[in-house]
């Protein structure tokens, strides 16, 4: 079955850069697309980023610039490098599986991991 490790959190400073990875296993992950989402307390699920099998990256706008999302298909691994992060990036990031052919919608997902932004 889908199996989706997220790691890399923390507690930062603002200004401050983390790097999240997620393993995956259970599926054809170099054919596959990779997105990443967040969710602050109190608040809903938001996209974030994605990558396709070919690469290519979308961005959600408050992340655009800040924010890359790239993989590795020899480690089944995709990445988000967060540089430049504000209080207001705290939250649980979750890597998924999107349903194809988008990025936006998770078939499967991760544990998830706490990022927390404060000085």
């Amino acid at each position: 079955q889908v199996q989706l490790v997220e790691s890399g959190g923390g507690l930062v400073q603002p200004g401050g850069s983390l790097r999240l990875s997620c393993e995956a296993s259970g599926f054809t992950f170099s054919t596959s697309a990779m997105s990443w989402r967040r969710q602050a307390p109190g608040k809903g699920l938001e996209w974030g980023s994605g990558i396709y099998s070919d690469g290519s990256t979308n961005y959600e706008e408050t992340v655009k610039g800040r924010f890359a999302i790239s993989r590795d298909n020899a480690k089944n691994t995709v990445y988000l490098q967060m540089n430049s992060l504000k209080p207001e990036d705290s939250a649980v990031y979750y890597c998924g599986l999107p349903i194809p052919p988008g990025l936006f919608d998770f078939a499967s997902w991760g544990q998830g991991t706490q990022v927390t932004v404060s000085s």
